[in-house]
């Protein structure tokens, strides 16, 4: 199987974060910089251009440049023949700059020299990185969130593909760093959706987690509800108590556990997980009247809001169906919930 851009990213940031194989490396370069790189330093070539020779011209080759900021030379591939172009730009030839050190002595050099001016590609500057279009992917279906909710979602996607003979493409984004990392609770849990989603395990379901996650699930033995005072409580008799606030045949479970190993189950049905990855916004059409995806967050952004060598521009995610199982406060549902008026 075709590993897919938004697995490749992950694999490469983790290499970045934890010093497994190469550092992600970006070069960043001001047009400043570039215009100092994009020298002439070929004497021939010069000489060429102001019509001093009538050799057949070639191509030129491009200075060093000394610039920190740059971590490699550039390369001459990518600038223009001199014979072919009219050379464009700056007039100037500051001392410092490769070209100057000619020697000023030769008449010839030196009138070849007041011949040349700096160019560069298009004379416009650098693109802000954090405003470069994203990648997009498709999916048919996208959900938000590496929760009970979310992963019970997407178990029963693929539950109807099979039974109807489709093949949609379901992917689970989940800003934690793996499955249940940010389900810290504990639980008491009502099994009864989970055996009419898992109606193969279905009794058993306890056995199956304590094998895939070594978690135990303890029936719930009693229950009582207390009423706390300044200096002391007292119980509510179980009889006077409504029906949701019984916990009879219910268990007591680590609810990050659960979502594992839900997560787990999902994968071997061909769900894309990908933990990691926070969704930064929601990606509406261009009518702003209904929603494309989301997008997820850049990485590599320094504490002064610039970005580092490991930056890393966020990937858009573009579903027919986008579900939102990020909880009750999730920001994207928040920028939807205010977006739509739906409160």
């Amino acid at each position: 199987m075709q590993t897919s851009k938004l697995a490749q990213r992950s694999s490469r940031i983790l290499s970045a974060t934890t010093g497994r194989g190469q550092p992600l490396r970006r070069t960043i370069v001001s047009a400043a910089a570039r215009r100092q790189c994009r020298v002439v330093t070929s004497i021939g070539n010069i000489q060429r251009i102001s019509g001093e020779s009538t050799a057949p011209a070639a191509s030129t080759s491009a200075g060093q440049c000394v610039s920190p900021r740059v971590s490699a030379s550039p390369s001459p591939a990518r600038y223009h023949s001199l014979a072919s172009h009219s050379i464009v730009g700056r007039t100037d030839t500051p001392a410092h700059w490769p070209s100057a050190r000619l020697d000023m002595k030769d008449t010839r050099t030196a009138k070849s020299l007041s011949s040349v001016r700096f160019f560069s590609d298009d004379g416009s500057e650098e693109e802000d990185p954090l405003t470069a279009p994203r990648e997009a992917m498709p999916f048919d279906v996208l959900i938000v969130g590496g929760g009970p909710a979310g992963l019970a979602a997407s178990i029963r996607l693929k539950q109807l593909c099979a039974e109807k003979g489709k093949d949609l493409s379901v992917c689970v984004v989940e800003k934690g760093s793996e499955i249940g990392a940010h389900i810290l609770s504990g639980n008491v849990f009502d099994p009864k959706a989970l055996r009419e989603l898992l109606p193969d395990i279905g009794d058993d379901w306890t056995t199956a987690l304590q094998d895939a996650q070594s978690s135990h699930a303890t029936p719930v033995s009693d229950d009582k509800f207390l009423v706390l005072t300044e200096d002391s409580s007292y119980s509510i008799p179980n009889l006077l108590l409504p029906s949701q606030l019984h916990n009879d045949g219910n268990y007591v479970i680590s609810l990050g556990q659960l979502c594992r190993w839900l997560g787990g189950i999902a994968e071997e049905m061909g769900v894309e997980v990908y933990p990691g990855f926070a969704a930064s916004e929601v990606v509406f059409d261009e009518e702003k009247k209904a929603v494309r995806g989301i997008a997820t967050r850049d990485v590599g952004i320094g504490k002064d809001g610039k970005p580092k060598s490991t930056f890393e521009r966020g990937v858009e995610l573009h579903a027919r169906q986008t579900l939102f199982a990020e909880g009750a406060r999730g920001s994207c549902s928040e920028a939807l919930i205010k977006h739509f008026n739906l409160r």
